[in-house]
């Protein structure tokens, strides 16, 4: 001890160290400290030991270190213990400060930030009137109204005014007929949008409308027949294209074949007589206007067959069919609340009512203008 009172005022560097130079090789690093240096079991808090392999990484650190700040660094004394518990601390923040300079990558935990306060709630849109419907637990028919009414009387206007004119010219408002059908019926299953299958039923009723348009009308049964033939095995087709799973398909293909079906169907006002057209299309017009009256439902029902029955009558007395005019405008009535019946069914949204409510009324009144036509003309 009464060595180390003297020493460290005479040599900053005891037992024979010299200031480190960054240029020149550490001298006291035995050959032997490159090989891989065996784990050493932990020593317990405040031993003392000296190792010269770790003295070499000091000495690199410390050379480091100088480089760094062009100043020399003494070593610490002897007998002070470098792995003691105060010296890491004392060392950390050098090593976060000059991290790149000793090859590292200074990391900084990221200060916790405050959690963005929650957004307001959106207001709650309005129900439409069929989802109002199904939460209140009302009647899953709801019938379409006054607004689809009009339309497909406005509809079965033009059918009237351009049946005794030319079959060309009834090919119009028959087209029309058929797109909305298409369109609708898809709607009303709940598919949309379903573009291949409306255009593929659609241009179902097209070619069934050119056929009768090129051949008589007496084979208007086996034009519509054979374009609803190759059109179901289209319909097929496309639902081998379609990769949804077994009942989606199923489904898929039943409407298709339905909407395909609607279609050539709405084209045999084209084949039917034009007088029978003017009455079953007056009949279609009362029929729907009185049903959609603010009246208890078996009431409209009843007035609706009656108006059927007296709008045939009325337009067969200026057609001349006579008195069977009324059995002709009671059937084409009584199909066409069919049709609005199917438009009603399952809670039918706005744009249901408004293609398959104005359009299966006079689809399916068709097949009973053809029919009743032919037989009582």
């Amino acid at each position: 001890m009464s060595d180390n009172q003297h020493q460290p005022h005479q040599n900053p560097y005891p037992y024979g160290q010299q200031p480190y130079d960054p240029y020149a090789q550490p001298q006291q690093q035995p050959p032997q400290a490159h090989q891989p240096y065996p784990p050493q079991p932990q020593q317990p808090y405040g031993y003392e030991g000296y190792d010269g392999y770790e003295d070499y990484h000091g000495y690199a650190g410390q050379a480091a270190h100088e480089q760094s700040h062009g100043q020399p660094q003494p070593s610490a004394p002897y007998g002070q213990d470098a792995y003691a518990a105060p010296a890491p601390a004392a060392h950390q923040p050098q090593a976060a400060a000059y991290g790149p300079a000793h090859g590292t990558t200074a990391t900084a935990e990221p200060a916790p930030a405050d959690a963005p306060p929650a957004a307001p709630a959106a207001p709650a849109a309005p129900l439409k009137p069929n989802q109002l419907a199904r939460a209140e637990g009302r009647s899953p028919i709801i019938p379409p109204g006054i607004q689809p009414a009009a339309l497909t009387a406005v509809l079965a206007l033009l059918l009237a005014l351009a049946a005794p004119v030319a079959r060309p010219l009834l090919a119009v408002p028959v087209v029309l007929l058929q797109a909305v059908t298409a369109a609708g019926w898809f709607r009303l299953n709940g598919m949309w949008p379903a573009r291949q299958g409306i255009a593929l039923a659609f241009l179902g009723g097209v070619a069934t409308d050119v056929g009768l348009l090129t051949t008589p009308r007496e084979d208007a049964p086996l034009v519509a027949l054979g374009t609803l033939g190759v059109w179901c095995l289209l319909v097929i087709v496309l639902q081998l294209r379609n990769r949804s799973s077994a009942d989606e398909r199923m489904y898929a293909l039943t409407a298709g074949l339905t909407s395909s079906a609607l279609a050539v169907l709405a084209s045999g006002h084209l084949a039917a007589d034009p007088n029978a057209v003017v009455v079953g299309a007056a009949a279609v017009a009362l029929a729907v206007l009185v049903r959609a009256l603010p009246l208890p439902g078996p009431v409209t029902l009843v007035l609706g067959l009656l108006a059927g029955a007296g709008g045939g009558l009325a337009a067969a007395q200026l057609t001349g069919m006579g008195t069977a005019g009324a059995l002709l405008g009671l059937a084409a009535g009584g199909c066409a609340l069919i049709g609005l019946r199917v438009a009603s069914y399952d809670y039918p949204s706005k744009f249901v009512h408004m293609t398959a409510g104005v359009a299966l009324p006079l689809a399916l009144a068709a097949p009973a203008v053809y029919v009743l036509g032919r037989a009582l003309g």
